[in-house]
């Protein structure tokens, strides 16, 4: 039986951790919650799972010391997925707040102009469109897959390099983001049925790469 990799899924305080767990489980994944850095150093891969206020999260990221590990563990290259708060965290800037990121990528979170007809939060199903060549894409459709969100905040404007897939709800914004072993996606996996399980075990696959 070829051994499952260990993932380490960021207990931040916040909701939905469980239900990740358990898809990354699904996956083919060994994934255990880690509340502290500490416990998360010994995994394969971390994936952040982020829900509810930017400033609530990034307090949690800075007192557990999370913000730091999570700075050396991408920088480092090694196997990484963000998820909705969890990519958002990543950059500059968010107005959600006017609250400071990490900074590890450049780029603001803007939240969704007031649009005729258009609701916020981003709720519900919606496309995602991955750039070409982009990889990692492998049992899902590449032209437009349907994937789950909840969300009032995306990202606009970062560097091409870094955009994985984008999703158009009152103008296009980038709904994921690859650099190396590190992904995040602003929509929810775990919420998303086959097609999440998918990204999930594509997402695996990063361990042995």
């Amino acid at each position: 039986m070829a051994v499952r990799p260990s993932v380490a899924v960021i207990d931040y305080g916040g909701g939905n951790l469980r239900s990740v767990r358990r898809a990354l489980v699904a996956a083919g994944a060994d994934a255990y919650l880690a509340s502290t850095p500490s416990e998360a150093e010994r995994a394969d891969a971390v994936v952040f799972p982020g829900q509810g206020a930017i400033g609530d999260c990034m307090d949690c990221l800075k007192r557990t010391d999370f913000a730091t590990f999570l700075k050396q563990w991408i920088a480092a290259d090694k196997p990484f997925l963000g998820v909705c708060l969890g990519l958002q965290a990543l950059f500059e800037h968010s107005e959600e707040g006017n609250q400071a990121g990490l900074g590890i990528f450049k780029g603001k979170i803007t939240r969704f102009p007031v649009t005729e007809g258009l609701r916020v939060p981003h709720m519900g199903w919606n496309e995602a469109y991955f750039v070409p060549g982009a990889g990692l894409t492998e049992g899902l459709g590449v032209n437009g897959e349907p994937f789950y969100f909840v969300h009032s905040y995306r990202l606009v404007e970062t560097e091409a390099k870094l955009v994985w897939c984008t999703t158009d709800y009152a103008g296009k914004f980038v709904s994921g983001i690859r650099q190396g072993r590190v992904l995040a996606t602003q929509f929810h996996p775990e919420k998303s049925q086959v097609k999440g399980l998918q990204l999930y075990r594509n997402f695996l696959t990063l361990v042995s790469r």
